[in-house]
């Protein structure tokens, strides 16, 4: 029998520690798929902060450095002006990146600093205890937001890409999903045209990655799946925001 599926080389052959049903670990085989295709593995380092991918060492084998809560960008932004020639990229939450991180983030963007950020979005702060973060939807229930997210209260959701997008040294950014196979092909797409466009020098990328967080959402893996279609993309649609290009 023709072998057509098997373990990317570059994830590690272990146990991963997310919740049943979480994005998370789709999106890290994701990341080595294309790290094995492209053949950049013995050339990619990835900066991890805080949060839900703080272990993300012990999944993807290539060369890492911790961040500090938020700071992945300042860091990558560092590694990659020493090593130009090296392909680096954040791994971010929400809260992460567009928090506690806001700053890093907005101003690398700004700068056109030539690093890939990949945003993990899942509405909510994760590995924490389900606590209302900068994304999070309107009326939506969090432990912090026991009524659901009032505007009047607590601030409208952030479209971080959107804003990101408006900086001149954005060169592509792209928000997918991670909760059916189509979206998931689609994902990987993004992740190898973001990392493309960052060695062909361009300027800063960005892949928004819209994914499921079923316990903190209190709900099943196949229903929090469904919710993101019929309810998050109406806040975070799918689709290219910005590909400089495609820009006539």
């Amino acid at each position: 029998m023709k072998k057509v599926f098997s373990r990317p080389k570059t994830l590690f052959d272990v146990e991963l520690h997310y919740c049943p049903g979480c994005g998370h670990g789709i999106i890290h085989r994701l990341l080595c798929e294309v790290i094995d295709e492209t053949g950049v593995r013995g050339k990619s380092v990835a900066f991890p902060p805080a949060g839900c991918g703080v272990l993300l060492h012990k999944y993807i084998d290539i060369d890492m450095g911790g961040a500090p809560h938020g700071r992945g960008a300042a860091l990558a932004t560092g590694f990659k002006r020493v090593r130009p020639d090296m392909l680096v990229f954040t791994y971010q939450g929400d809260g992460d990146l567009a928090a506690i991180g806001t700053a890093e983030t907005v101003h690398a963007a700004n700068r056109g600093e030539n690093i890939t950020v990949i945003f993990v979005n899942n509405a909510v702060y994760g590995m924490t205890g389900g606590q209302m973060a900068p994304t999070t939807l309107e009326g939506m229930t969090t432990t912090t937001t026991p009524r659901g997210r009032d505007p009047k209260t607590y601030g409208y959701p952030i479209p971080i890409s959107e804003m990101l997008a408006l900086s001149p040294g954005v060169a592509y950014i792209e928000r997918v999903a991670v909760n059916s196979p189509k979206n998931i092909r689609r994902a990987k797409k993004a992740i190898r045209k973001a990392f493309e466009i960052q060695m062909k020098g361009l300027g800063f990328t960005m892949v928004e990655i819209v994914s499921q967080c079923p316990t903190n959402w209190k709900m099943k893996p196949i229903e929090a799946c469904r919710w993101i279609d019929e309810v998050m993309v109406k806040t975070y649609p799918l689709g290219v925001i910005k590909d400089v290009t495609n820009e006539g």
